[in-house]
């Protein structure tokens, strides 16, 4: 297939979504689950409709807009500076939370977004997030199974 690269376009759409989610959370220092909760359903369905266009855009001014459009305001959460160890790029949690939410969406015949809103409002968000711990780096199929049994195993 010609300029599908070496993964389907709509799974580079969503690696960057939750990238960009990750970022705006890092950026204001917000956990998760509130970012994508604020953003809401209608703004999580354009960022991921319109991948591709905003990839080609500064990171730094689309995070801009959508914590204005938004109202994204500023918290204490910060896992970065929290972090004792190698920090992951916002790119490294992006990718980590594509593989879960798309395991998500197949395992609940769920829409991606729908899925996407679960995993970051479910109690593996945090996990991921805590840069001291493992968990962003595992298995990708361990997180999907802590997620499906709603506890780490």
């Amino acid at each position: 297939m010609v300029g599908e690269g070496r993964e389907p376009q709509k799974d580079n759409d969503l690696f960057y979504t939750c990238s960009l989610i990750d970022y705006i959370s890092r950026k204001t220092k917000n956990v998760r689950s509130y970012v994508v909760n604020k953003l809401g359903k209608e703004r999580l369905e354009k960022i991921y409709d319109l991948a591709d266009v905003y990839h080609c855009d500064n990171i730094e001014r689309v995070c801009n807009d959508f914590i204005d459009d938004a109202k994204i305001e500023q918290g204490n959460f910060d896992n970065v500076a929290d972090c004792g160890y190698s920090i992951p790029t916002y790119w490294d949690i992006g990718k980590v939370y594509k593989r879960l939410i798309k395991r998500v969406a197949e395992y609940e015949k769920i829409d991606i977004i729908s899925a996407l809103e679960k995993v970051y409002n479910s109690f593996i968000s945090p996990k991921i997030d805590d840069y001291n711990s493992s968990v962003y780096y595992e298995n990708p199929e361990y997180i999907f199974e802590c997620y499906r049994e709603n506890q780490m195993l």
